[in-house]
């Protein structure tokens, strides 16, 4: 038997990390480490638990998702950040992936593509929303 894939689900607002935890929870294999508002948290949750996983939120009270990305990657290299957010622009793209993110998808993916994307970022992919990816 594997270890499960243990991520850490970071957004401010409570609604889209009960969405995130509701939709993952049943994925075969996969176990939520831990929950937090904002990146500094973040930051303290993945020194703590060490998810193999994160999905950022980017707006965000205190420390911002791109800038938490780029932290993850430079504390704990191995931890992989799937970037999941209402500003699906290419601007914050463009800024996400050089941070560091693995991947980058907007909120209202539905359900399974958005499943899709935490294994394929879990199993080293780069994932970019397709619509983001054309007009970037």
């Amino acid at each position: 038997m594997t270890d499960p894939l243990n991520i850490l689900i970071v957004d401010d607002e409570p609604l889209a990390i009960d969405r995130l935890r509701l939709l993952l929870e049943p994925m075969a294999g996969v176990a939520i480490a831990g929950e937090a508002g904002d990146g500094e948290t973040a930051l303290d949750l993945a020194g703590r638990l060490s998810p193999d996983l994160v999905l950022l939120d980017i707006a965000m009270p205190g420390m911002d998702g791109i800038t938490a990305t780029a932290e993850v990657k430079r504390r704990f290299p191995d931890t992989r950040v799937l970037i999941v957010t209402t500003f699906g622009r290419p601007g914050y793209l463009r800024r996400a992936l050089r941070a560091g993110a693995d991947g980058f998808v907007v909120k209202d993916t539905p359900a399974a593509q958005l499943a899709d994307a935490v294994r394929r970022v879990n199993a080293g992919f780069r994932v970019v929303d397709p619509m983001l990816a054309a007009d970037s």
